[in-house]
């Protein structure tokens, strides 16, 4: 079971209610082995560095487990098993003292993946297993409203919890609100919406109440609770400090990035119709409607939920206030969200992938190539070839890590990331909402009498509606744009380019594109790992 680490107080609260854990209590840190499932969502992006920063070991339950926890620091030990495979899982649980069970699906696509097969067996499955190698400390994070929602996805998630009820160890159920965080199914498609769209569709009036959480603050949860058996037996309803709005937020997060977007209110009936007839179509409408650009908000089960409103009820307590966790308050949790978008990928797209290089020799340069790459990260704002300051607050330079937002006429607003940077290189990726999924990489190189700096670029359209733009106006746009930037560079070394701006472009092959998608994760990868060290050393 591990070793004494240290003894952590609880800060103490002036009362109890009656029934709730008492948060004065002192628990002895162990170090040991916790099996978590659903490590790579929401939830456990914020989890899994918590709880490596009590020095636990995680063993990290997945189908694509090496390549998952290569987004996490060292103390994660993958394993790659389907939680629908009970042979697998119990192969998964043998050596832990906890466990973990996070993942979970809000969306079916059947036949494969379905509420029963996923939230129901799946649960029974880590249940028997952890039954019968030694009933370790067993936490199961189900959703707010499990007990009285109609949708299936609530009706399951109850299922489940019966299964863990019947668990002979020591168990918990966690029922926590619309957890929120970079990627969630929720106030992330809101944000990209109010960036993208001319018009954000709304469920009647938006003001359907629900009760969001910073996911770090769960994450922080989360690391108490596996400390905490004093909780064993118990269902605790876990949600954020503030009930709100789809409307208030809608609101709020055009303040945010400074773009006020009208609403396009559709009635409960015609939300319940156009569901009903995308779900016809199984998966494949999704996807479809991916491709053309537009995310479906919205499924039969997200819709009840909305309609059922998330949030604590009336006279029932936030276990929250238990733990010793700050509450981040909604206005600071969008504002950091609104940096904090997943990266999208070459190969995330649709259509063939484009490489491009624009470059130019540099003569008379007074800064050789490291030095002129360390004053275009500093002045970004001034060489990229659209505005790159389009929100209140972004950067006007760029270090690592840093995301940078631009806008484009009739496009909306869009974001890249910076992933890596070397002496000679900075490496960008664009995030979920830009009109591409790609990489952009500005590389400078000293000649023997000359600075040679270029700008390589390998992308696809995101979307069929950015497909059909950039076989228009958008290729030749973008063509002008980079060459203009080259130009810009050029301007501010000091020197000149004779010999004007190379441009060389080409479709890249099924290898070309493995490799370029190898790497762009490789990078975006790295910075994640760097990320969630820092956030497990705090």
């Amino acid at each position: 079971m591990g070793f004494p680490l240290c003894i952590v107080p609880h800060r103490p609260r002036a009362f109890r209610e009656p029934g709730t854990i008492d948060s004065a209590a002192v628990y002895v840190v162990c170090t040991m082995k916790i099996l978590v499932t659903g490590g790579t969502g929401v939830i456990g992006t914020a989890a899994v560095p918590a709880l490596l920063r009590d020095g636990h070991t995680v063993r990290l339950l997945s189908r694509h487990a090496e390549r998952d926890a290569a987004s996490f620091p060292s103390g994660v030990e993958p394993f790659a098993a389907d939680i629908g495979d009970a042979a697998e899982i119990d192969e998964a649980m043998a050596g832990c003292s906890a466990v973990l069970h996070v993942a979970g699906i809000v969306d079916e696509e059947p036949p494969e993946t379905t509420f029963d097969s996923v939230n129901v067996e799946g649960t029974r499955n880590l249940v028997q297993a952890a039954a019968a190698h030694g009933a370790p400390f067993f936490i199961f994070v189900s959703s707010l409203g499990a007990d009285r929602g109609a949708s299936e996805y609530h009706k399951s998630k109850l299922r489940a919890e019966d299964i863990v009820r019947t668990y002979p160890g020591p168990w918990v159920i966690l029922r926590p609100g619309s957890v929120y965080g970079p990627g969630d199914e929720t106030i992330s498609t809101l944000l990209k919406m109010v960036r993208t769209l001319p018009a954000v569709p709304m469920v009647s009036l938006g003001e359907q109440p629900f009760q969001p959480l910073w996911y770090t603050d769960f994450g922080e949860v989360l690391r108490q609770l596996v400390q905490r058996q004093d909780c064993a037996g118990r269902v605790l309803e876990i949600a954020g400090p503030e009930v709100t709005t789809t409307d208030a937020v809608l609101r709020k997060l055009s303040e945010i990035t400074g773009r006020a977007v009208p609403r396009m209110t559709i009635p409960v009936w015609v939300t319940e119709v156009g569901v009903q007839a995308l779900e016809a179509f199984g998966g494949m409408g999704k996807k479809m409607l991916q491709n053309a650009g537009l995310t479906p908000p919205l499924s039969a089960a997200k819709l009840d939920m909305l309609l059922e409103e998330n949030v604590i009820a009336e006279g029932a307590h936030n276990a929250l206030l238990d733990f010793s966790v700050q509450p981040t308050r909604l206005d600071d949790g969008l504002r950091m969200l609104a940096d904090l978008l997943p990266e999208q990928l070459p190969g995330d797209g649709v259509g063939a992938i484009h490489a491009a290089t624009y470059s130019a020799e540099i003569r008379h340069a007074p800064r050789r190539a490291r030095e002129l790459l360390d004053q275009i990260c500093d002045r970004i704002d001034e060489v990229m070839p659209v505005e790159f300051s389009a929100e209140p607050g972004t950067p006007r330079s760029a270090d690592t890590g840093d995301t940078l937002t631009g806008a484009v006429a009739g496009r909306g607003h869009f974001q890249v990331r910076l992933e890596e940077r070397t002496e000679n290189r900075a490496t960008f990726v664009t995030l979920e909402g830009h009109p591409l999924a790609g990489v952009m990489q500005l590389h400078t190189e000293d000649l023997a009498d000359s600075v040679r700096f270029s700008v390589h670029v390998a992308a696809q359209p995101a979307n069929a509606f950015d497909w059909l733009a950039m076989r228009t106006i958008g290729g030749p746009m973008q063509r002008a744009n980079w060459r203009g930037m080259v130009r810009r560079v050029v301007d501010l070394s000091g020197g000149e380019a004779p010999a004007g701006v190379a441009y060389e472009e080409r479709t890249l092959d099924d290898r070309e594109v493995q490799d370029l998608r190898t790497f762009a994760r490789r990078v975006v990868q790295q910075q994640q790992r760097l990320q969630k060290t820092d956030d497990a050393l705090r």
